[in-house]
């Protein structure tokens, strides 16, 4: 059994399985998931577990070098776009409709409890090295 990090068994294979430039989503509950990219869902109830807790536990067990954002996310959800901020890694927006299509390449999709608008992202991974 790991002794720190991600302990879902689900998002820790997906993690250790990623290369320079893969990418993975976290995404609120109402997100659509295209139907051939794995869904690790997560989510017990509205708003359980948070985007902020799952980022946040991504992203100490992740090497991301950019974050991908809806350009709404900047008026229609500053909480969590403030909350992105702060992580300090450069970030790369879109239209959320692009976002969306953008899901398309994505290795897997974790969705959380949240509901509130825009709270999605996809990361871009980085190398340890």
């Amino acid at each position: 059994m790991k002794k720190q990090g991600v302990i879902n068994r689900e998002i820790a294979a997906v993690l250790a399985r990623l290369g320079h430039t893969d990418r993975i989503a976290i995404a609120d509950c109402g997100l659509p998931v295209p139907d051939h990219v794995p869904c690790i869902d997560l989510s017990i109830r509205i708003g359980s577990p948070s985007f902020d807790e799952v980022v946040t536990e991504i992203l100490n067990d992740m090497a991301v070098e950019k974050i991908i954002l809806a350009e709404e996310i900047k008026s229609k959800n500053e909480k969590v776009y403030s909350f992105l901020q702060e992580t300090g890694l450069p970030a790369d927006f879109t239209s959320h409709d692009l976002l969306k299509k953008e899901l398309n390449k994505v290795k897997a999709i974790i969705r959380t409890g949240e509901a509130t608008p825009y709270a999605n992202v996809i990361l871009q991974s980085n190398v340890i090295f």
